[in-house]
């Protein structure tokens, strides 16, 4: 019995000696946790933002981490070349001091933030990813990440096109430039992103680096694959070799592809011209180059400017608008160079009558052409701008109301001999001629063999039936040399 005592007695004694450990324990931890919470130094195997910070004030660490982060570099890359670098401050970035110890302060609070809390950090430790409080200059940041600010030369990106030869005249595909150039505002985004992720990685570094990747680059609109680029290349080879060389006299208007382009219709890979486009290129020769039924405008061989209404000159050239528009059409069509008079209208009859000569230009007469001065009653004629001949004349009968009509004719035809005749049963007449060359109704300049004399005023009250009378001899010269078609100028 004095042995199961004994036993008792001795357990209690253990029980009592455990209870006392224990409450010793607890209250040594009670003491060190309210120690441990009272310090203002981050715990064991604490992290900011990877850095370790054990032992430290939330002083020491923000003056580490403005450290840290301050002597980063930015660093711009393309295709594995720097192309910029410097600090955050040249890329406009200042960390907020003030913002970023109350940023630890809240870190260092965290860690003490209730029982759990304080024993998890004491025991495993802590780790905080703080975003790092910068502000930003916006305008630096620009000035920085901008293509003005890269070692390399900025290249267009270009789209492909169209060359034409200007010596075998054919087209063909430039292809596409693939440049390197882009918006500023696509590398500060580049740049800006870098940088805030930098500012909140587990374990900051010193290089923040940024590269530049093909996507940000300005791309080209057009390809050389593209269908209507290739559309158009075919097309126009059918037609870029056409030209059309107008001939007047020894002057020439062109009209090449540089004009002819922009009539050219493109529908899928077919190609048209713009008739209406071509029409009105025809009517604007027809403005510049056509003569007959215009106002005429003279310098006389006496030194007078003289006017002869357009009803009153039927000399000079007339393009056919339709047989122009036609073979202008063809000559295209045709895809070549041809050099060509335009398309006239001529008149033909018995004698093969034309109503044009020779023109130098605009100037239809060429210096070709007889002058007939009625009021001085003289005539002159001129040849390639010599003058062949001049001459006194008597004209259309001015008492018997048969003056000789007025205005600009083409020589009709010429004959030698030939008989005149006219008038009626009663007044007819039938007169032989040596040289006879009309160019009005039956009038027209001939030899009068009778006449002993010409000039003055003698076509007052003797003159002719309407036809310019000359002296034989004239009337050879005039003959010898004149071509028909050539025009003759009447007037007072």
């Amino acid at each position: 019995m004095q042995e199961k005592q004994h036993s008792r007695d001795r357990a209690k004694i253990l029980l009592i000696a455990l209870i006392s450990i224990i409450i010793t324990v607890i209250a040594a931890g009670g003491i060190f946790l309210k120690v441990m919470a009272g310090t203002d130094t981050f715990f064991g195997r604490t992290k900011i933002n990877g850095y370790e910070t054990d032992g430290m004030t939330v002083g020491e660490v923000s003056k580490m981490l403005l450290e840290k982060y301050n002597s980063a570099v930015v660093e711009i890359d393309e295709n594995g070349v720097s192309q910029a670098s410097g600090t955050l401050a040249d890329f406009g970035y200042s960390i907020e001091g003030d913002r970023l110890e109350g940023l630890l302060q809240k870190a260092l609070d965290a860690q003490r933030n209730g029982f759990g809390n304080l024993v998890s950090s004491l025991i495993r430790g802590s780790a905080y990813v703080l975003q790092v409080p910068f502000t930003v200059d916006e305008q630096t940041l620009s000035a920085a990440a901008s293509r003005a600010n890269l070692s390399d030369e900025r290249i267009d990106s270009e789209d492909a096109y169209l060359y034409y030869d200007e010596s075998s005249r054919t087209y063909s595909i430039v292809p596409e430039v693939y440049g390197n150039d882009f918006e500023d505002s696509a590398l500060k985004d580049l740049v800006a992103s870098a940088i805030n992720t930098f500012t909140t990685e587990k374990q900051a570094g010193t290089l923040v680096k940024v590269d530049i990747p093909k996507e940000i680059y300005f791309k080209p609109q057009v390809l050389s694959i593209d269908p209507d680029l290739n559309s158009k290349l075919k097309v126009y080879n059918q037609f870029c070799k056409a030209e059309v060389n107008y001939q007047f006299g020894s002057q020439i208007q062109t009209l090449g592809w540089d004009t002819i382009r922009d009539w050219i219709v493109i529908t899928g890979d077919t190609g048209a011209v713009d008739e209406d486009k071509a029409a009105e290129y025809v009517l604007s020769l027809e403005e510049k180059y056509n003569t007959r039924y215009h106002t005429r405008y003279f310098h006389t061989s006496v030194g007078t400017d003289i006017e002869f209404p357009d009803y009153m000159n039927e000399y000079g050239y007339t393009i056919n608008e339709d047989g122009e528009l036609e073979k202008l059409l063809e000559n295209i069509a045709a895809n070549e160079s041809v050099t060509r008079e335009p398309v006239y209208y001529t008149v033909s009859g018995e004698y093969e009558n034309p109503v044009f000569y020779a023109r130098e230009g605009t100037d239809d007469l060429a210096g070709s052409y007889v002058e007939v001065n009625l009021s001085a009653q003289h005539l002159w004629f001129y040849k390639n701008g010599f003058l062949v001949v001049e001459s006194d004349i008597v004209s259309g009968c001015v008492a018997k109301g048969t003056e000789t009509q007025t205005g600009v004719f083409p020589l009709a035809y010429k004959e030698s001999p030939s008989v005149l005749t006219g008038g009626n049963a009663e007044n007819g007449y039938s007169t032989p001629v040596q040289y006879w060359m009309p160019f009005y109704e039956g009038q027209g300049l001939h030899d009068a063999n009778w006449r002993g004399s010409f000039g003055g005023s003698i076509y007052v009250s003797s003159g002719s039936h309407g036809c310019v009378n000359l002296p034989v001899g004239v009337a050879a010269s005039i003959y010898s040399e004149i071509e028909p078609g050539m025009a003759i100028l009447i007037y007072k």
